[in-house]
Parts: structure tokens; sequence; C-alpha cells
């Protein structure tokens, strides 16, 4: 029983650092691409957004590999590598569409 419980709180711990970087690397890609970017056509956003998905894989290795968390990236499959994708998108593209609508300057 009691290692159910802490196999439990490690995926629980797990999900919830992966969701969080994800978010996180998406909005901070959003309002990169709101400073870089000249507009909505511009392409160098999405190349900002695919900077910041390969980087926050590099970020989960090292949090991984230096112990702060067992996250065991080497495992990811595909469906966890999509999550991250789709995640890291869907934030970006929410965020800079406001920062597009809203015409804010950074």
């Amino acid at each position: 029983m009691a290692t159910d419980t802490v196999d439990r709180r490690t995926a629980h711990l797990r999900g919830v650092t992966v969701t969080t970087l994800a978010s996180l690397a998406g909005i901070a890609a959003a309002l990169v691409s709101s400073t870089v970017a000249t507009g909505a056509t511009d392409r160098t956003a999405l190349f900002v957004l695919v900077g910041f998905t390969f980087a926050q894989f590099a970020v989960l290795q090292v949090i991984d590999t230096a112990g702060l968390l067992q996250l065991d990236v080497d495992e990811f499959g595909a469906k966890d590598v999509l999550y991250v994708v789709f995640m890291t998108f869907a934030f970006w593209y929410v965020s800079w569409g406001v920062l597009l609508t809203s015409g804010a300057s950074l």
C-alpha cells in the first residue's frame, strides 16, 4: 500500500512538473514572439515557439539528471512528447493572440 502511494505521488509530481513547464514555456514564447515578430504573419514567431519547445526538453532532462525530480525523460513516449508540444503550442497561441489583439508592446 505504501509503495502504491509513493508511485502515485511520483506520477502526480511528474505530471504537474511537465504541465507547468510546458505552460510557462508557451507563455514565455508568446512574450518573446511579441517582442521579436513584426506581426501575425511573421514566421519568426514560429521559430521562437520551436526553440522554446526544444529548450524545455533540455530543461526536463537537466531536472531529471540532477536528481531534483524523477521525471524519466528518457522513457517519454510519443504521447508524452505530443502532450508537451501541444500544451506549449496552445499556451503560445492563446497568449500571443491576446497580445496581438490588445496591441500590447513589450
